[in-house]
């Protein structure tokens, strides 16, 4: 990322205060951390590339900074509280690999309740799933279990050219605000279980494409039923708590 007012305006509208403790992953170059360090207390970077991870600290050196910034070099798919350095991120602020985006987001949520909000740049598609709400032609899996821990918006776009080398996509910022999971005896695993079963086949009414997980398409109906869900439904129609009520209904 090169532009310097595009890093500013991340910064800006992740609203981070002093006391924030930033979890920020891909750091690269450092051009957005660079920008962190004088809005939040702390910034602990994730950053699977030893060569990077190594140079960080001497750019972070040669601006000032440095006593306010940990790297971590690791797997951010991988990360536990455990590795990093007894500091617990309260914000999530990265410009995330295209490919991973989804299932780091989802892994940081899971991993780190301590997180209270975050502000991602990902690939424009992306940021439409992930904010995507019930009816909504992009509205799947990612959409769905994101909801289970937060609010999520389309925060803003973000043109290619401030990136170098300019990539052939357009990216998208997107705003998390964590909030408390539906009211539910289920567990996540197994709501989320629902909901992969739900998207496996989505163009399958829901008794259909629960069988499996029920154990046939009549056990779907009736833990369909019992939820108050149509059986003639789909799953892109549904929202996380009408999840969350099939997932307590499973035989």
């Amino acid at each position: 990322m090169i532009d310097a007012g595009t890093v500013r305006r991340i910064v800006r509208v992740a609203d981070l205060s002093e006391n924030d403790v930033v979890i920020e992953v891909g750091p690269g170059l450092g051009s957005l951390t660079l920008a962190l360090l004088p809005s939040a207390a702390h910034v602990v970077a994730v950053e699977i590339d030893p060569v990077l991870a190594a140079q960080l600290p001497l750019t972070v050196a040669d601006r000032g900074g440095l006593d306010k910034l940990t790297v971590v070099n690791a797997d951010a798919m991988k990360i536990t509280p455990d590795d990093l350095s007894g500091f617990t991120p309260t914000a999530l602020v990265a410009n995330l690999p295209y490919n991973v985006a989804v299932p780091v987001v989802l892994h940081l949520l899971e991993v780190l309740p301590s997180l209270r909000k975050g502000l991602v740049m990902v690939q424009s598609e992306v940021a439409d799933r992930l904010a995507a709400g019930p009816g909504s032609k992009v509205y799947g899996v990612p959409s769905v279990k994101a909801a289970w821990y937060a609010d999520v918006r389309r925060a803003g776009p973000v043109g290619r050219t401030v990136f170098w080398p300019v990539p052939n996509v357009d990216s998208g910022l997107v705003s998390l605000a964590r909030r408390e999971p539906p009211t539910t005896t289920a567990s996540r695993k197994e709501v989320f279980a629902v909901v992969d079963a739900a998207f496996a086949q989505r163009r399958k009414t829901l008794r259909a494409a629960l069988a499996g997980w029920a154990g046939s398409a009549a056990q779907a109906e009736e833990a369909l039923r019992g939820a108050g869900v149509d059986p003639s439904a789909r799953g892109e129609q549904l929202d996380i708590t009408s999840f969350a009520r099939i997932a307590e209904r499973k035989p």
